[in-house]
């Protein structure tokens, strides 16, 4: 029946009463935000609801208000919640400011610089202060998503992974962590929990929490979860929707596994594909078309990837202020990168189309393209990915992600941007590099590589943090700052490290909100998410360079070609070796000159570095990877789905545009992957035909046999009857829930009325069940009390029709209840129906002339042939066993 007692926006700001049109109003203010989650209880006539960080607990019934708490437990008085906004840290970075200003103007450059740096520091110690306070930091802990379990329980799913479990009273029973990354969606059937990532993973839970199982269902987050037809279906956020069986992970997994894996020649398919990938420190500078065909004529072959990493495209003190803010709103790009973007898609347009028209005449419009998927940006990296038009089809999941490693890794002078994508479900990561620079510095290059492997998450959110109007103010006046210390070091010339550190203190509070939000993260096991890529490539510009040889010896080597003495003096492969930086990856053969430094637009090999410094030669433009294989010798296959070589590695010395080369790598890639929809028929064969597996199917969707002890029950006020519900199955859990069907009024000559259905309003106020729901063990009884509320009922329908709260009904009144018992899996019930009637006029009194003498009795029954009062022990078990209910 339609939802009728209550409704509410899942992000609205009122509470509505639809039989009365009543807006509650300010029932988001209660919870001090927006609603975030919505979660009625029909059975035990309750609604919970809360914002981010705090719960309300709601009498569905009676509309009452019972509880106020927040997210650790604890319950707020309602007369101190206050909507004032909390202007605390707007005030303190004004006071930092207004301070400053404050100060005598005729003051050296430095001073100024100085008095510029403290005034931003300040701000954001204030920011930093606020935060540890929980302004930010408990923003990770947000809810996310809410759902009630057969036995009472809610459970509460959290952005920062954690779960938590309270009663049906408010009470904060557990909480645990299964996952780091972040909790998008909950849902529970039966005796099992089921839990959504934002990393795609689906976690399987008991009804205590312990976990049963996990798995990847999909490459990006998991937004939505329903049952239906013995499916748990999960809904991704690329649209995708796949369907699980809920008897999974269970005794059948072993079965399907082993019988799927025999046949898994008829749906494994295999694919060749050919990537480009390429690598150019630009050196702020802009390349010509010619330059750009140069480099990347290999493309007009059969090439179905493209990716392209450039470095330093733009630089400068100001713009790397600038975009340290950027990138603490999730922003990323410039103009200078949209302009090399831009001008990539044409030369790839024009390219493509010059083959065609070579190949198929001058009269052909019909040619294949390649269309860019992909781009991301920080400071002066830029990474982007083009697809062929005929591959895009089975490329998806495309997600970004960026690692500053300069100054304080705030800075994105130096660090790496990434991109990870789906090609025929398989996962391929491209991450393009600037390392630190200098001979001596192999210690930073490396430790540049590790912060990069270990912390790059691909799974960012478009909101890195909930901030309110102190946040913004803060942005705009880190932006403000930078830009006119900016303008200020133009004309005092002063040092690039003075205004980087204006920018990384300005930025290290949002480096430290990022992180405290950052979700996926790392893999269930703990490991980066670039080790669970099928394949990987890391390129740019890593900045390593060749140990012990002069400049004037490394020009003579480079004239005579003779690469091989040079290369044992190149510290990426000394520390390769040694398993200091890369680990797991490889490298091509160099058989190409070094690739910095040149001087610009000078071409040929004697273009190398001619300056003052005239630095060594370097092959500091790299590009490194890793597959499936654990061997060498492994051949493709569904363990070993990626089997990549290097059929092209070289760079473009014709091009003088930067002082560096650009390279290319050209991998040729043997991919093996699942037909899904002959897999899915091979999947029904075997179910179908296995004998071995119908018949585990069949016990699983047994209804455990039950009785009750009792279908009839008389009571007055204030009487209290235990029902009992007894599981005569010795192997199977089985699980039930009451429900009021409906009420009628008992007519003069005793007989019931019509009952009306009650649909969503649950129980009527003059009836207590508790509990409404729960697991009964095998060969156990579940003992249920019924009460009858001492007051006059107050319903608002009589008859079916509405009437005021203060009307009073004096007739006997009479509830039909139904016990629904559910298997383990099982979509159908066993139904048994109780009749519960209360009595209410005088004439039942007389004709019971024994005393109450407390407050529970047992009332009046209409007793079964065969009932008798029974213990709570259980020995109950022997009394009920030979009982079968009508």
């Amino acid at each position: 029946m339609e939802e009728r007692h209550m409704a509410s926006s899942l992000m609205g700001k009122s509470f509505i009463d639809l039989r009365s049109q009543v807006a509650v109003n300010g029932f988001s203010s209660i919870l001090n935000s927006d609603i975030k989650c919505l979660l009625s209880d029909n059975i035990r006539a309750k609604v919970w609801s809360s914002g981010y960080l705090s719960f309300a607990l709601w009498d569905a019934r009676t509309r009452e208000l019972l509880k106020v708490f927040n997210i650790d437990g604890q319950i707020e008085n309602r007369a101190d919640l206050s909507l004032v906004p909390d202007f605390a840290m707007e005030d303190e970075i004004k006071m930092k400011i207004v301070a400053s200003s404050k100060k005598e103007k005729t003051q050296s450059s430095f001073g100024f610089f100085q008095q510029s740096r403290n005034a931003i520091m300040g701000a954001a110690d204030a920011v930093r202060r606020v935060a540890a306070k929980g302004g930010f930091l408990d923003d990770s802990r947000r809810i996310e998503a809410l759902t009630i379990t057969i036995d009472g329980m809610i459970w509460v799913g959290c952005a920062n992974g954690m779960l938590i479990q309270w009663d049906g009273n408010g009470n904060r029973i557990q909480d645990i962590q299964p996952h780091p990354s972040a909790v998008l969606c909950l849902c529970s059937f039966r005796s099992k929990i089921w839990a959504g990532y934002a990393s795609g993973t689906v976690h399987a839970l008991d009804l205590d929490g312990n976990k049963l199982g996990e798995w990847v269902a999909h490459s990006s987050p998991v937004l939505k979860m329903a049952i239906g037809a013995g499916y748990i279906y999960t809904l991704a956020k690329h649209g995708g929707i796949r369907g699980w069986s809920i008897t999974s992970p269970g005794p059948l997994d072993g079965i399907l596994y082993s019988e799927l894996t025999a046949k898994g020649f008829l749906y494994t398919r295999m694919e060749n594909l050919t990537i480009l990938s390429g690598t150019w420190n630009v050196a702020q500078g802009r390349a010509s078309k010619g330059s750009l065909e140069s480099w990347l004529h290999s493309a007009v072959s059969d090439v179905g990837i493209i990716v392209i990493g450039l470095q330093e495209v733009e630089m400068g003190a100001g713009f790397l202020a600038m975009s340290a803010v950027r990138e603490s709103v999730g922003r990323d790009g410039s103009a200078v990168g949209q302009w090399w973007l831009d001008m990539i898609d044409e030369t790839l347009h024009d390219m493509m189309e010059r083959k065609s028209q070579d190949v198929m005449g001058k009269q052909s419009h019909q040619w294949r393209k390649f269309e860019r998927v992909g781009s991301r940006q920080l400071a002066g990296m830029l990474i982007a990915v083009w697809v062929k038009d005929n591959l895009k089809p089975d490329v998806g999941d495309i997600d970004a992600a960026a690692v500053p490693c300069g100054f304080g890794r705030a800075i994105g002078n130096k660090g790496a941007v990434g991109l990870r994508l789906r090609v025929y479900d398989r996962i391929f990561c491209f991450v393009n590099c600037h390392f630190a620079a200098h001979l001596e510095a192999v210690g930073r290059r490396n430790a540049d590589f590790d912060h990069v492997y270990c912390t790059m998450t691909f799974s960012r959110q478009s909101n890195l943090f909930n901030a309110g109007a102190g946040m913004v103010l803060y942005l705009l006046l880190c932006c403000t700052l930078a830009c006119s210390i900016y303008l200020f070091w133009l004309v005092y010339r002063s040092s690039l490290p003075l205004v980087l550190s204006i920018a990384a203190g300005a930025s290290s509070a949002v480096q430290m909100v990022r992180g405290a939000n950052a979700t996926g993260a790392n893999s269930v096991e703990g490991m980066p998410e670039l080790s669970e890529a099928d394949m990987v490539v890391f390129l740019g510009d890593f900045n390593y360079r060749l140990d012990d040889v002069s400049y004037d010896e490394a020009r003579d080597f480079i004239s005579q070609r003779s690469f091989d003495w040079l290369r044992e003096r190149d510290q990426l492969r000394a520390e390769m070796e040694a398993g200091n930086v890369f680990q797991g990856m490889r490298e091509a053969v160099i058989t190409f000159a070094p690739t910095y430094k040149f001087d610009k637009h000078v071409a040929g090999l004697s273009g190398y570095d001619s300056g003052e410094k005239k630095r060594i030669p370097a092959w500091c433009d790299r590009i490194l990877y890793r597959d499936s294989r654990r061997t060498l010798g492994s051949e493709c296959s569904l363990e070993c789905p990626v089997i990549s070589s290097v059929s092209r590695y070289e760079s473009c010395m014709d091009v003088t545009d930067s002082d560096h080369k650009p390279v290319i790598c050209l991998f040729t890639v043997e991919i093996a992957h699942i037909d899904e929809s002959v897999r899915r028929q091979e999947f029904g064969d075997i179910v179908r035909s296995n004998e071995e597996v119908r018949c585990k199917l069949q016990e699983l969707c047994k209804i455990p046999e039950t009785i009750v002890s009792t279908n009839n029950i008389i009571l007055q006020n204030q009487d209290t009857s235990i029902l009992r519900i007894t599981n005569k199955c010795t192997e199977s859990i089985a699980l039930f829930e009451i429900v009021c069907q409906g009420e009628s009024t008992i007519k003069d000559d005793g007989q019931a009325s019509y009952h009306h259905p009650r649909g969503s309003f649950g129980f009527p106020r003059w009836l207590q069940v508790t509990p409404a729901a729960g697991i009964i063990k095998p060969d156990h009884v579940a003992e249920v009390s019924v009460h009858i509320e001492a007051f006059h009922t107050q319903e608002e329908f009589v008859d079916g029709v509405p009437r005021n709260w203060w009307c009073e009904d004096d007739r006997d009144k009479e509830a039909l209840l139904v016990v629904k018992v559910h298997g383990r899996y099982t979509m159908e019930t066993r139904n048994h129906r109780i009749r519960v009637r209360h009595c209410c006029s005088t004439k039942m009194r007389k004709t019971d002339p024994k005393p109450r003498d407390s407050v529970q009795t047992q009332g009046n029954l209409l007793h079964r042939a065969d009932y008798q009062k029974l213990s709570v022990s259980f020995d109950v078990v022997d009394h009920l066993r030979n009982l079968h209910s009508p």
